[in-house]
């Protein structure tokens, strides 16, 4: 990755804008209504499905401890695209479950949904990485530099985990297969209150799923940002009446020059998270 030359004021910068940049679109939780019963089944049982609570998919969604080289956290409520799904318009409806994937939300009509966000961590933090930028030296300050930028060019994947009553969690992936085959020429989101600082994005592509779970799509969407292409990743999988979904960004792109490497969703997240639904 190129290195990028900045001052001392200009490391703050781009830490300040990493930290923005890692907690849009994230929340620890949220549901559409109460709680329900666990359920079991795949493909074709869902006369007797019973979804599942919040607090059942807290335990179930991929943390802390599920999958080394990994961060999980949640971002601040202030920080996010959107409190809630109601609140995203977008200009050609059956483009909504995308935009919901996107954004962290359950890509169809839930009666529980988590979320968290996995970033990738250095195994050994640097000695100096708790100092601060008025005490290092230059080669410390160059060395933290260095360590931002790869930071930077690291994928952030924001997991989601909902469940849905009867044939829900069905309806829920083809949505998003029908989403994924019908809007190539791409979509516009808007949060409610934020008409001037529409998401758009310019073109859909189905990619090659995980193959996990009862089913699975995947796709990329290529968006817009001030000029510049930046494509990210997303897939649904569904466990029997619960839908996985992963959306991952390269942040290569906040970086003066930065060229994005290609990247998909990391599968070892993928199969981490399908183990906890096995």
């Amino acid at each position: 990755m190129k290195r990028s030359a900045l001052s001392r004021p200009g490391v703050a910068v781009v830490a300040s804008a990493l930290s923005l940049a890692l907690a849009t679109g994230c929340s620890d939780s949220g549901s559409d209504s109460g709680s329900g019963d666990k359920t079991t089944g795949g493909k074709g049982a869902t006369a007797t499905v019973k979804a599942l609570s919040d607090a059942e998919l807290k335990k179930l969604i991929v943390g802390k401890g599920d999958l080394d080289g990994y961060r999980f956290a949640a971002a601040d409520q202030s920080e996010r695209f959107a409190s809630s799904k109601e609140e995203i318009t977008v200009a050609d409806e059956k483009c909504a479950p995308l935009a919901y994937v996107l954004t962290g939300f359950a890509p169809g009509d839930s009666t529980a949904y988590v979320n968290t966000m996995a970033t990738p961590v250095e195994a050994k933090p640097s000695a100096s990485s708790t100092k601060s930028m008025e005490d290092m030296t230059d080669k410390e300050l160059d060395d933290a530099l260095n360590s931002i930028t790869d930071t930077l060019g690291g994928t952030v994947t924001i997991v989601s985990l909902s469940s849905y009553e009867g044939d829900g969690a069905q309806k829920a992936m083809s949505s998003v297969s029908d989403a994924v085959k019908g809007c190539t020429g791409g979509f516009t989101a808007t949060a409610k209150g934020a008409k001037d600082d529409a998401q758009k994005f310019t073109k859909v592509e189905a990619e090659k799923a995980s193959g996990g779970g009862d089913e699975s799509v995947a796709f990329a969407v290529t968006g817009d940002a001030d000029g510049d292409k930046i494509v990210v990743h997303g897939e649904a999988v569904r466990h029997g009446s619960t839908v996985a979904t992963y959306y991952s960004m390269n942040l290569a792109v906040f970086l003066a020059d930065g060229k994005p490497k290609e990247y998909g969703i990391p599968a070892e997240l993928i199969k981490a998270q399908a183990g906890k639904l096995a």
